[in-house]
């Protein structure tokens, strides 16, 4: 089987962050509806590492554990494995089952694994664990979704508010198009046009546009004709979320930055002064990217801008578009 090549891990990593709730209620409304909501919820992935380390590997997947309370009053704990690589694994439903008995062991039993395969093996579809040895038995089962199976309700998927309506028919044509950039081109524009004309508000448009804009990554020739046509429809719509925000501030810091780098350089000799020059320009990127991802640059956020200044533009810049919040503030703040 071909394997995929867009790195669809860090994408979904971002948005099972930012819309947990719309992921519990579009793939397991019955859990759902027996969550209090009211008492919020955190991602424990420091405890989650501790506890099964193979869940840092070269594998594209995401687990997450998270803390949420039912309304019963009990704790619960969501262990979720989001398979993202698009290919089959023999070993699938025993690694689950191997996840879930480690949690078991240190939390008891308000463990539940659930299950979200990328994957573009419609065959493929685990949903139990099982041996049996001379009359000692065990059998786990998971609950599993398969993305592949939406494709079969696309209309239903456009009828939908849910974010992950848009999340999943970007996934698919990720899958689908990923040796194809023609179609991949008129399936960007078709999404994005659902996007806009869907009723989110302006953060969850950025994010949602963050995740379509990195799922469907386009060549050049591509990109140029996107680009041009998102000018064209914002500008019709009169309005401006969206436009391939991160480009803009790495553009206003090259531009700032050569700027300040004539000036210095007439002051203080040529090369001095673009050194400076492309280290303002480098600022400015930061703090561009750190307040389209987060929605402004608080007192905390303002402290990592010297550590990945640090670092080289494509590094800082990598980082700040595949890491959460709270993975930029741990990796610098001590």
């Amino acid at each position: 089987m071909t394997q995929v090549s867009t790195p669809f891990d860090s994408p979904w990593k971002n948005v099972l962050e930012c819309f947990f709730e719309s992921f519990m209620l579009f793939f397991f409304p019955q859990i759902h509806k027996n969550i209090d909501w009211s008492r919020g919820h955190e991602f424990l992935d420091k405890e989650l590492q501790k506890v099964v380390r193979e869940a840092i590997t070269k594998e594209r997947r995401v687990d997450k554990l998270v803390k949420a309370w039912l309304k019963s009053g009990k704790q619960a704990l969501l262990y979720i494995h989001i398979e993202v690589q698009g290919q089959f694994e023999s070993a699938f439903e025993e690694r689950v089952f191997i996840y879930h008995y480690r949690l078991y062991d240190r939390y008891g039993p308000r463990i539940i694994s659930l299950a979200i395969l990328g994957d573009n093996d419609d065959k493929w579809q685990p949903e139990s664990y099982n041996y049996e040895n001379f009359g000692c038995e065990l059998s786990f089962k998971f609950p599993v979704v398969k993305l592949s199976d939406y494709r079969s309700k696309w209309e239903e998927l456009e009828r939908s508010n849910n974010p992950f309506s848009i999340i999943i028919r970007t996934h698919l044509k990720g899958l689908e198009t990923h040796n194809a950039s023609r179609q991949r081109c008129h399936w960007k524009i078709e999404l994005y046009k659902a996007l806009y004309e869907a009723n989110y508000s302006k953060k969850e448009i950025l994010e949602l546009y963050r995740f379509l804009d990195w799922v469907l990554t386009l060549p050049k020739k591509y990109a140029r004709q996107f680009d041009d046509f998102v000018e064209q429809y914002e500008e019709a719509k009169k309005v401006e979320y969206v436009t391939s925000i991160e480009k803009r501030g790495i553009e206003k810091g090259m531009q700032q930055g050569m700027q300040q780098g004539m000036q210095q350089g007439r002051q203080q000799g040529m090369q001095q002064g673009m050194q400076q020059g492309r280290l303002d320009g480098q600022r400015v990127i930061v703090e561009n990217l750190l307040k389209s991802r987060f929605g402004g640059l608080d007192e905390r956020l303002a402290h990592v801008i010297e550590p990945l200044l640090q670092l080289s533009p494509d590094e800082s810049s990598r980082l700040l578009l595949q890491s959460s919040r709270e993975e930029l503030l741990a990796r610098f703040l001590h």
